[in-house]
């Protein structure tokens, strides 16, 4: 990683510090053994949440590390370049928090979120079904009020931490108004009628479990509505800006480790009689590499800064998210290029990074639909 980060307190480097240390010696000792075994690490997510890791963007009243998004996202590129499914996890469940954190009641927030943010608990985000990924607002699960109580039906899909998850933020249909009948609830992990598919057999990220969770008549309080019934999606929406900029910091860590990878093996590979980093080709292209990741983390800090400023980002949380995943699909099969025919084997962990690499231009809205929402900020 960078040798130096402009950090904008001691606080910060410290805490960074920490991430390293964590990332280096409890995350990416484990990484390539559960991903290839397909081992969702739990533990690993039990650890991050009492090193204080879980809430670092939310508020210390609640239990978390009230540090601006500039900072929370620099340490999970951190934890992204030692281990991308616990980084990945990692975003989704700070995402998870979103919705209660920032539209919940006062009371909703002392009852629930405290125990979200400060260890043990592991969330995710159900918003996606098989029929309503890039256009949310064509949801058809359903939330239907009974007295004191709601009763959810469907199914959502590609849902991370689907079955391992404690809780849910779940977006469902309150009404037939399109878009604006959408709500949010706090779902819990564990109910009568709620169970998640077998999980989906995947190209990368194979550690983390994504599965869909089937609703059969799920009941839960009225209480756990986040806002008012028809704010779902405005929620979603919301939550999906600063969750794109989680996906580009995980997107810079994962390039970070793979230039790192690459760099370390054209040091110590000779051919005639040179190690390879001396020959031009070879050197201009990790010289493009290393100029991709620079340029993500640059343009992922920036958006990050208009966050913590209370400045509209959503563009700029789209360019980042697009940056930084082109750039990660982009470095990762350029690593495996440098590495060569070591490269496409599993001795060397640069296949799995490309492989990794491929999702981040699928999840979070595909990059294709950033494009759509940077040109319409152009309008």
């Amino acid at each position: 990683m960078p040798a130096e980060r402009l950090l904008p307190t001691q606080e910060a480097e410290d805490l960074i510090a920490l991430v390293k240390e964590i990332a280096r010696d409890e995350l990416k000792p484990h990484a390539a053994d559960a991903e290839e075994n397909e081992k969702f690490p739990r533990d690993a997510f039990r650890l991050l949440g009492r090193s204080g890791l879980l809430g670092l963007p939310y508020p210390e009243e609640f239990g978390g590390g009230e540090q601006p998004y500039e900072v929370y996202l620099q340490a999970l590129e951190e934890v992204a370049s030692a281990w991308m499914t616990v980084a990945v996890g990692l975003s989704v469940h700070v995402m998870s928090c979103y919705g209660l954190a920032t539209f919940g009641t006062r009371e909703q927030q002392d009852r629930w979120l405290p125990e979200m943010l400060e260890g043990e608990l592991l969330g995710g985000y159900a918003l996606s079904e098989v029929q309503a990924g890039s256009d949310p607002a064509a949801m058809s699960t359903r939330a239907v009020r009974q007295g004191d109580e709601y009763v959810v039906n469907g199914t959502k899909a590609w849902i991370t931490h689907a079955g391992a998850a404690d809780f849910y933020t779940l977006m469902a249909r309150t009404s037939p108004d399109a878009g604006r009948g959408i709500s949010c609830f706090l779902s819990p992990g564990e109910a009568d009628g709620l169970t998640a598919a077998t999980p989906e057999r995947k190209m990368g990220l194979t550690g983390s479990i994504t599965a869909q969770l089937q609703f059969d008549d799920v009941r839960f309080g009225t209480d756990r509505l986040i806002g008012n019934e028809g704010d779902g999606l405005k929620i979603a929406l919301s939550a999906l800006d600063s969750g794109r900029l989680g996906i580009a910091a995980c997107a810079v860590g994962l390039a970070q480790a793979a230039l790192d990878e690459a760099v370390a093996y054209a040091k110590t590979r000779t051919q005639f009689g040179r190690p390879i980093i001396e020959f031009q080709g070879l050197e201009f292209l990790l010289a493009d590499m290393a100029a991709a990741v620079e340029s993500a983390r640059a343009t992922y800090i920036s958006a990050a800064r208009r966050r913590d400023r209370g400045l509209p980002f959503r563009q700029q949380a789209s360019i980042a998210k697009l940056v930084a995943t082109d750039a990660a699909m982009k470095v990762t099969t350029d690593a495996v290029q440098v590495l060569g025919g070591a490269g496409y084997t599993r001795d060397f962990p640069v296949e799995r990074y490309m492989r990794e690499a491929k999702v981040l231009q699928i999840f979070e809205g595909t990059n294709q639909i950033q494009r759509l929402v940077i040109g319409r900020g152009l309008r």
